[in-house]
């Protein structure tokens, strides 16, 4: 197994509650302040972490109107742009980075980003970074990865889309560029994403292919596909956050609002806690409940009179002798009166 590993001070990987964060993408909506104001929100709704993303639309795309540049999919909250529109309308300032990344160790949060080329993951080098996401689609762009990787901090990998050949050539790529610490997030690169899509049952999987940590980049609507994840052993689950779906953002129709992700923080600490260890028989929280099958005197039964099935029954609660020892008891002569509701004990039989 990878040795463990921790990303801004929190453990990463089996044994610790998964790494909660929260992805703005462009959902400041141009907005500065309203970037802040995410941060906070994501602070108070209990996640650990908030990501960007960094690029420049120009070394992402070209601002072209050929059909391959264009968003053809109808079911698409970006349809009938073209890529270089959507990047200029995500984009966050490379300006903004340094007071957000501020906000987010005031608000006790671990602040990151995803570069999406080679001069932004020296930019956010200089920033100090505790580690870096590489998106789903810059997954297979190898330079970009070995680039990343060169700088020595852990990697958050995003695999949608991606075989397992793939796969296995960016993950060596990284490993021999230096990355040491390697976290792969099972993707589903659809927005929406349909839960029956997610197929959360690779995670395990990647996670014994690859010897590393897993965990969930999540694209669905709603809090349940990640709470699956998080018992299906998640390290990492990133979902996309918005402060208010109906005042729009480039991700807010697949974006939690923060009393979502508030549940959704919950619901994993306790899918994560509910999983435990492998346990038969009662439970410390179980103590004193009694109210399991026994067998106890169901009328008042004379000292000397013999125990049948008119005297004695299996019932609720469970302080007297178990069930299983009725055959045992039937035929046999009680040594004193047996009041109605006492629980059955061989002491009182002869």
């Amino acid at each position: 197994m990878s040795r463990p590993f921790t990303i801004g001070g929190r453990p990463i990987g089996p044994g610790h509650p998964p790494l909660m964060v929260a992805e703005l993408s462009g959902n400041h909506n141009g907005s500065l302040a309203r970037a802040l104001e995410l941060v906070d929100r994501a602070a108070a709704a209990g996640a650990h972490a908030v990501k960007l993303q960094t690029f420049v639309p120009e070394r992402l795309t070209l601002d072209s109107d050929r059909p391959e540049f264009r968003i053809d999919n109808p079911t698409s909250p970006w349809h009938g742009k073209t890529l270089y529109q959507l990047y200029r309308e995500a984009q966050t300032s490379a300006q903004w980075h340094a007071p957000i990344f501020a906000r987010c160790r005031e608000r006790g949060l671990i602040g990151f980003s995803a570069p999406f080329d080679e001069e932004s993951v020296a930019f956010l080098d200089t920033l100090g970074m505790p580690c870096l996401k590489i998106a789903s689609f810059e997954a297979v762009d190898i330079p970009l990865v070995q680039r990343a990787a060169t700088t020595g901090k852990p990697l958050i990998i995003s695999t949608g889309m991606m075989t397992v050949g793939e796969l296995e050539e960016t993950v060596s790529a990284a490993r021999a560029a230096g990355c040491r610490e390697l976290v792969l997030l099972k993707c589903t690169s659809a927005y929406p994403a349909p839960p029956g899509h997610a197929n959360l049952a690779t995670m395990a999987h990647m996670g014994e292919l690859f010897d590393c940590p897993v965990g969930l980049s999540d694209h669905s609507l709603g809090i349940g596909v990640a709470v699956a994840a998080a018992a299906l052993g998640a390290a990492v689950i990133e979902k996309h956050f918005v402060l208010d779906r109906s005042a729009g953002g480039v991700d807010a129709a697949f974006s939690l609002e923060p009393a979502e992700l508030a549940a959704l923080v919950t619901e994993v600490a306790r899918a994560w806690e509910a999983v435990g260890s492998v346990h038969y028989g009662p439970l410390a929280s179980e103590a004193g409940v009694g109210r399991r099958r026994s067998l106890y005197a169901v009328r008042d039964i004379a000292r000397g009179e013999v125990l049948t099935h008119d005297n004695v029954r299996s019932i609720r609660p469970g302080f007297g002798l178990a069930p299983r020892h009725l055959s045992a008891l039937l035929g046999r002569r009680a040594v004193c009166d047996i009041p109605r509701a006492t629980p059955l004990d061989w002491s009182l039989l002869a």
